[in-house]
C-alpha cells in the first residue's frame, strides 16, 4: 500500500482540510502518477458539499489530473516512468458493454467508476480523487499529454475540455457553419475556444456586457446579450448547432427558436432543477434539444492531441492546495476566469 496525503472533507459542511489516505500498489497494468496540478470542477464543489446527495464520505474530489508517471505494472506497454500523464473523470467501467466497446466509456451501461465517490473494487470503499499527491489508474485509463509547456492550462481539458469536445465532434460542427455557445463560464470559454479551432462561425450567448471583449478574445466572432431581445431575434433560425453551458434555471426556448429546421442544442450544463421546454419550438421546426457526458477515453485522447494541434490551453488562476475552500466560495460567485488550478507541490 502506498501511503498518501491530499486534502478531503468528512461530511458537507466541513471545510477541505489535510486528509491522509493509502493507494493500492500498482498491479501488473496499473499506472501510478505523481499529481503536479487538478483542475477544480465546479462537480468538486457539488460533491464535496453533497449538494446532489449521493457523495460518499470522506470525499478527496479532483477529476483533472495532470501528472508524471512513477511507476508502472509489468504489463503496461504504453507509459514509462517520467512521461507526463493525465486523468480525467473516469477510472474503470466494465469494459464489455457496447457502450466500453464502442469507446464510449461516459456511458457504461453498468456504470463508469469516477476518479473520484466512486466504487473502489480494488480496495473497497469509495475512489479518491487528484486533491492529493499521487494516484494509481489502470493504464486504459491514462492519457497522453502531447502540450509540455503550461501544464496547469491542459488539467481542465480532462473535464471542460472534453465536456464541450465531444458534442461539437458528435454533431460534425465544421466550417461554415453558425455555432451558439451559451455561457461563458470554465465551460462556455473551452467551447468558444474549439468551436473557432474547428472553422465554425462562433456566437457566444451571456447576460454580463462586462464579457464582450474576453469572448471575442477567446475566438467568438460574435457576442450577444441574451438579455437583449432585439439582439436575440436577429439571429431567429440561423444556428446550425448551439451548445449550453448554463447550469442555471434559463430559458431554453429562446435558444431553441434560433436553432434552424433539423437543427440541435445540446445542454451540457446541468441545472438543479429541471427545465421547461415548450414542445412546439421542437415540433414546428423538428429541432432537437439533447444532452452530452464528458467524452470516452479514445475521444479524450482526441481532443488532448486537437488541442496540442491548434495550442489551445485553459484560461486558469493557479492557487495553492489550502485556498481550495476560498477558491470555492469565489466559484460560486463566478469569480474566476475561467478554471481554478491547483499547484499540487503546494499540498505539504
Amino acid at each position: 500500500m502506498i501511503k498518501t496525503t491530499g486534502y478531503g472533507t468528512s461530511n458537507a459542511t466541513t471545510p477541505l482540510s489535510p486528509f491522509n489516505f493509502e493507494r493500492r500498489d500498482p498491479g501488473p497494468k496499473d499506472v501510478q502518477i505523481d499529481i503536479l496540478y487538478c483542475g477544480v470542477c465546479h462537480s468538486d464543489l457539488h460533491t464535496a458539499r453533497n449538494e446532489w446527495q449521493n457523495t460518499i464520505y470522506p470525499c478527496v474530489p479532483g477529476h483533472e489530473i495532470v501528472g508524471r508517471v512513477s511507476k508502472v505494472g509489468t504489463e503496461v506497454k504504453n507509459f514509462k516512468v517520467g512521461q507526463l500523464a493525465a486523468v480525467g473523470c473516469m477510472v474503470g467501467s466494465d469494459r464489455t458493454c457496447p457502450a466500453c466497446k464502442a469507446g464510449l466509456e461516459q456511458y457504461c451501461e453498468t456504470g463508469f467508476i469516477g476518479t473520484y465517490n466512486g466504487e473502489d473494487k480494488q480496495l473497497g470503499g469509495v475512489t479518491f480523487g487528484g486533491y492529493s499527491k499521487t494516484i494509481v489508474v489502470d493504464e486504459y485509463f491514462v492519457l497522453r499529454v502531447p502540450q509540455t509547456e503550461n501544464l496547469a492550462g491542459v488539467a481542465p481539458l480532462l473535464c471542460a475540455g472534453i465536456t464541450t469536445y465531444s458534442p461539437l465532434r458528435h454533431w460534425k460542427v465544421g466550417k461554415g457553419q453558425k455555432v451558439g455557445i451559451v455561457g461563458l463560464g470554465g465551460l462556455g470559454h473551452m467551447g468558444v475556444k474549439l468551436a473557432h479551432a474547428m472553422g465554425a462561425h462562433v456566437v457566444l450567448f451571456t447576460t454580463s456586457p462586462g464579457k464582450v471583449d474576453d469572448g471575442k478574445k477567446l475566438g467568438a466572432d460574435e457576442v450577444v446579450i441574451s438579455k437583449n431581445q432585439a439582439e436575440m431575434d436577429k439571429h431567429l433560425n440561423s444556428f446550425d448547432f448551439i451548445l449550453d453551458t448554463v447550469s442555471a434555471k434559463h430559458n431554453i426556448d429562446a435558444y431553441l427558436n434560433l436553432l434552424k429546421t433539423d437543427k440541435t442544442l445540446v445542454q451540457v450544463g446541468a441545472p438543479p432543477m429541471p427545465l421547461e421546454v415548450s414542445v412546439f419550438g421542437l415540433i414546428f421546426k423538428r429541432r432537437g434539444f439533447a444532452g452530452s457526458l464528458i467524452g470516452g477515453i479514445p475521444e479524450t485522447q482526441e481532443m488532448l492531441d486537437f488541442c496540442a494541434k491548434h495550442q489551445i490551453f485553459s484560461d486558469v488562476e493557479v492557487i495553492p492546495m489550502d485556498y481550495i475552500n476560498t477558491a470555492y466560495d469565489r466559484m460560486l460567485k463566478s469569480d474566476v476566469k475561467y478554471r481554478f488550478v491547483i499547484d499540487m507541490a503546494t499540498l505539504k
